[in-house]
């Protein structure tokens, strides 16, 4: 395995992390700004007020995405058993 390979395989690796996380950590951070929109204006400063809701929203998140996100890790794994001969440096 040479160097731009290995690049190239972490770079995929990476891209694949970033796409998985996307969708919850989006959710989260609207909920986020909703909720500190809403305590600005009522001037409620609750600290569980702003953990709860984004916690369940990014759980809810996942659980919907989940289909897709073992969808997408399925067919990475497979494209990695499919090219493990190159990572040994066989081929």
């Amino acid at each position: 395995m040479d160097e731009a390979f290995a690049v190239d395989l972490a770079r995929q690796t990476l891209w694949i992390a970033i796409e998985l996380v996307a969708p919850a950590l989006l959710v989260g951070t609207i909920i986020g700004v909703m909720i500190s929109l809403f305590q600005a204006v009522t001037s409620l400063q609750e600290q569980t007020l702003t953990l709860v809701p984004k916690m369940l929203a990014v759980v809810v998140t996942l659980m919907i995405m989940l289909p897709w996100i073992l969808e997408k890790l399925h067919g990475f794994a497979v494209e990695l058993f499919e090219n493990l001969t190159q990572f040994a440096g066989l081929s």
